[in-house]
């Protein structure tokens, strides 16, 4: 399964939305593939909703926190503590992820503002939830663009993932919550990295209807 597939059966989950004034964000890059079969079934906007996250040193792969657009930045300071990871560290990894973020403002939006989600419902898609930190980023990001609802939904995510989002998201939705959850990748048949083209072209592809 790659992540088209999952994007439809996701999409199957989300149908109670299509009665309302919907707008999917996926979260770069591979929620778009994601996002885009979600928004094409509820025939609803797809936009990109710009969140990066803050990986610990020597295992980038485990999130310390997250960075989002508007200012919006989480850390875990129990597990930075207990990675004993310094201040220094952190102010570098920030400076390196707000750079790729505004690089990809420039290349996914192309010059347009972030969407305005005044008396919108937010859903927010990813192509899975792990640690949490950039999809409870994500959601904070849609509260402060004034969503009135929002709805966090991902194909995979740990089995307590609806308590994590329990105060940062209004529902949250997912596929598949396994109990023994080891890495989003394991849901997938394909999950190689989703190139900037690829995310530009689906977005292009959404804007045209």
């Amino acid at each position: 399964m790659n992540r088209s597939h999952a994007g439809r059966k996701l999409a199957r989950r989300l149908e109670h939305l299509k009665g309302e004034r919907t707008v999917v964000l996926g979260l770069p890059r591979g929620g778009i593939p994601v996002g885009f079969e979600v928004a094409r079934r509820l025939s609803a906007p797809l936009e990109v909703l710009l969140v990066r996250k803050l990986g610990a040193p020597f295992q980038p792969e485990l999130a310390i926190g997250a960075l989002g657009e508007g200012g919006t930045q989480i850390i875990d300071r129990d597990r930075v503590r207990r990675l004993r990871i310094g201040a220094d560290h952190i102010e570098r990894l920030v400076d390196r992820e707000r750079a790729e973020m505004a690089r990809q403002a420039e290349v996914f939006r192309r010059g347009r503002p972030a969407v305005d989600l005044a008396g919108k419902t937010a859903a927010i898609v990813d192509d899975g939830v792990a640690t949490g930190s950039t999809a409870l980023a994500a959601c904070a990001i849609a509260r402060r663009l004034g969503a009135d609802r929002v709805v966090m939904a991902a194909p995979v995510a740990p089995f307590d993932a609806p308590a994590i989002f329990s105060e940062a998201a209004d529902e949250f939705v997912a596929v598949s919550t396994p109990r023994r959850f080891s890495a989003i990748g394991h849901f997938y048949a394909d999950f190689r990295p989703t190139p900037d083209h690829q995310v530009i072209e689906l977005l292009e592809r959404a804007r045209r209807g």
